[in-house]
């Protein structure tokens, strides 16, 4: 009964048997994958978490900003030139920082899930998938935004 009191109310019909993944790891996702990548992640393990639609959503815009602040960083590097080092590492940074707005978002339910004493679930599979499919549509944009210009 006493280890009943201590558990937390917040996100009591969250289903338990959907493992969320550690927040830091989306980061990786985020410096090899990309803005998509990082935001598919983070959207998937909020609903994971229980994070409230709301918040989702957030997600959701921070990525598509994101994604439109690095549009711009590709159209103001010299699309035509193709992808420079100062591109490819602007573009990681944008990635990064809208991940860390995002695992912000998801840290409140992230807290809750920790004390209750689950393990996280593995990113690996997942994460590896993000990465592809977030790099390949992030690099045909580039390239229909470079076609375009």
């Amino acid at each position: 009964m006493p280890d009943d009191l201590l558990r937390p109310t917040i996100g009591v019909g969250v289903d338990l048997s959907v493992r969320p993944c550690r927040l830091m790891s989306q980061t990786y996702v985020a410096f090899f994958g990309g803005v998509i990548a990082v935001t598919a992640v983070a959207f998937l393990n909020a609903r994971r978490l229980g994070v409230e639609p709301v918040k989702r959503r957030l997600i959701l815009l921070a990525g598509g900003i994101g994604l439109i602040a690095v549009i711009a960083v590709f159209v103001l590097f010299d699309g035509d030139q193709g992808i420079t080092s100062g591109l490819r590492v602007s573009t990681r940074v944008l990635a990064v920082v809208c991940c860390l707005v995002q695992v912000r978002l998801q840290r409140p339910m992230d807290r809750a899930f920790q004390l209750r004493g689950t393990d996280y679930g593995s990113l690996w599979w997942p994460g590896i998938a993000a990465v592809i499919g977030g790099a390949v549509a992030e690099a045909l944009i580039l390239l229909l935004v470079a076609v375009a210009l």
